[in-house]
């Protein structure tokens, strides 16, 4: 399937009609990170952050549409694991507050990125202090605590490789190599700060990992709830709920086959060309709107 280049230019429209359009799609975007609960503050970007501005980072990470997505898959793929599992089951509102669970993760995921250096440093103690808190015994017997520093580097490598592989579809089909090599070396940064071990410092290093701890992955009546929830369609009567929808979708499509499997998550392959372009059209527009 030829599709366009995620650089290719919007139709340019009058200001007059453009304008309106930006703050509406803004709007319905910024409102599934807002947390009137809270009322925290946006993330500035500091020069003084962990990787700075010319950074791999700050590139995929400033992309919505491809961070929703990679999000979504990384969480697919971090409920396979029977402890990381039993972590979110046990100590957490996750089945009771999705989107919140996402806002949360993408705070940190901003904070960590783009925050002042100190800023990023301490929502990564704060992180660490909650793990120490997490601990109980799976369903076989087996005791399991989230501070064990094998969970945390599944956890860390499923997000690097999905917002990685996210950014590559739906922003720069053409990343090199040594970029996508530079993007893990940066985010060992966070992951060895929050107590991982072993952490990439490659893609190649990213999928070893990946292929090591494959063996221990699981998918029983528990992550199939959790994935259900994860995947509830939201009503497709709003711009959000299909925004929803879509991102959902991609993220399925951006899985591991073998991960879709262990899932049950089948579609039909003539399905994927339509999710590609229409998260495609997505990202281009959101990008668009915010420019």
């Amino acid at each position: 399937m030829t599709t366009a280049s995620a650089t290719t230019p919007l139709p340019l429209l009058p200001e007059a009609v453009a304008q309106p359009i930006k703050k509406a799609i803004a709007a319905r975007v910024v409102a599934l990170f807002n947390d009137r609960s809270r009322q925290e503050q946006p993330v500035g970007r500091h020069p003084d952050s962990l990787f700075g501005p010319h950074s791999v980072a700050w590139r995929v990470h400033g992309d919505i549409t491809s961070m929703m997505v990679g999000g979504i898959a990384s969480l697919l793929l971090q409920m396979l694991h029977p402890a990381v599992l039993a972590g979110v089951w046990d100590h957490s509102n996750f089945r009771a507050d999705m989107h919140g669970r996402l806002r949360r993760t993408a705070r940190f995921i901003a904070l960590t990125t783009y925050g002042e250096r100190s800023e990023a440093m301490a929502v990564i103690a704060r992180i660490r202090g909650i793990h120490d808190r997490v601990q109980g015994v799976l369903p076989d017997g087996t005791a399991y605590a989230a501070n064990d520093p094998a969970l945390l580097a599944w956890v860390h490598v499923t997000e690097t490789i999905s917002f990685l592989d996210a950014w590559i579809r739906y922003s720069e089909p053409d990343m090199s190599d040594a970029d996508q090599d530079r993007y893990f070396d940066e985010m060992a940064q966070v992951g060895e700060a929050l107590g991982a071990h072993p952490v990439p410092r490659s893609r190649s290093e990213a999928q070893a990992l990946i292929e090591a701890m494959r063996p221990q992955l699981r998918c029983d009546s528990r992550t199939r709830a959790v994935s259900r929830l994860i995947l509830t369609r939201p009503a497709h009567t709003t711009l959000t709920g299909r925004f929803m929808t879509l991102t959902m979708d991609a993220a399925t499509d951006l899985l591991p086959d073998w991960a879709i499997r262990m899932h049950r998550l089948y579609a039909p392959p003539t399905s994927r060309p339509l999710v590609r372009a229409g998260t495609l059209g997505i990202a281009r527009t959101l990008r668009w709107a915010f420019s």
